[in-house]
């Protein structure tokens, strides 16, 4: 069983509440049908009821049994209202800009249903920038406790099965903080072990990647990953992680034995944590093609309850599996 199928039948048993909050775009309508049909999330779709309606029926997606909200009807708005005008109080934000907001904006809507316990997790961003998303999902959802960071990991498959664990490795941050202080990269690492553990049943094992493997080589740079491991320490965090490690020494037994004797990560590592996002993620898009890797992601991580952005070029395969990816996010 691949790693997708494994998910959606994780994702089947949990059956969580997923809010899709784009269906102006037909893909959205297809993949609430395909969910649907496979039975891996309930399906909340946000707008005009009528309106979403005939776009299924033109686009020709069986939307039946998905809940479909319309905020200028929606019974409970004035809660969400509030809601947001306590969120946002230090910025003066006006009941008649919230208003506005929850009525007119269905990404900040279908995060306030998250955050209020009306869904379990939000799939946006065939139709809206990351930007968008993240601003929604970070206003109105906020990070986890003792997480300030909103990062990403990529589910790296890789078919000889040779690395991480049976071939799965999660490479992180490659889509959303370009350059991570120590504290960042201590956040992501932390944030990554949790989507390894929930998303993908691994025991995570992570190296905090640097050109320098256990002060081999001397460098600012090479201090803000030595400082970022200190972090891990003083957190007493509970997964294995070491670093600072080159890739090399991460994933190659006899290279780890050699650079970091009697480290439990190196050779062994299941998680990367690369030190600022260009590395990340021309790393991930290298392993992608020279090795025929799948990139399963970006899987957005470090918030308190699960929104997940998409690529505008996305089919509908790839945003009926995240949704199912989402849905095992959830605790």
């Amino acid at each position: 069983m691949g790693l997708i199928e494994s998910i959606k039948e994780k994702a089947k048993l949990k059956l969580r509440t997923i809010v899709l909050p784009e269906p102006e775009d037909e893909r959205v309508l297809k993949a609430a049908q395909q969910v649907l049909e496979e039975k891996t999330a309930k399906i909340v779709l946000i707008g005009n009821v009528e309106t979403i309606k005939a776009d299924a029926a033109k686009c020709g997606a069986n939307i039946e049994g998905a809940t479909i909200i319309d905020p200028k009807q929606f019974d409970n708005i004035d809660k969400y209202i509030d809601e947001l005008v306590e969120l946002r109080k230090a910025k003066n934000l006006s009941k008649e800009e919230a208003t506005e907001i929850m009525t007119t904006e269905p990404r900040f809507f279908g995060c306030m249903m998250v955050r209020l316990g009306d869904a379990d997790g939000l799939v946006a961003g065939s139709n809206s920038p990351t930007a968008d998303v993240l601003k929604a999902a970070i206003q109105v959802i906020k990070t986890a406790p003792g997480i300030n960071t909103v990062s990403s990991t990529f589910i790296m498959e890789t078919a000889d099965g040779k690395f991480g664990d049976n071939g799965l490795i999660l490479f992180a941050d490659c889509a959303v903080i370009p350059e991570p202080n120590a504290e960042q990269l201590a956040d992501i690492a932390c944030a990554t072990a949790a989507t390894a553990a929930s998303v993908v049943g691994l025991e995570p094992r992570v190296a905090m990647l640097s050109f320098s493997t256990k002060g081999s080589a001397k460098h600012p740079l090479v201090d803000k990953v030595q400082y970022a491991c200190e972090i891990l320490e003083e957190r007493n965090v509970s997964f294995s992680f070491d670093g600072e490690l080159q890739a090399d020494a991460a994933i190659v037994e006899a290279i780890g034995a050699k650079k970091a004797p009697g480290s439990k990560v190196a050779g062994h590592a299941n998680i990367l944590v690369f030190p600022d996002l260009q590395s990340g993620n021309i790393g991930y898009k290298l392993v992608q093609r020279f090795a025929g890797a799948e990139a399963h992601g970006p899987i957005v991580q470090g918030l308190n309850q699960p929104v997940n952005d998409l690529s505008r070029g996305c089919s509908v395969e790839d945003i009926a599996n995240l949704v199912a990816i989402t849905a095992t996010q959830i605790k």
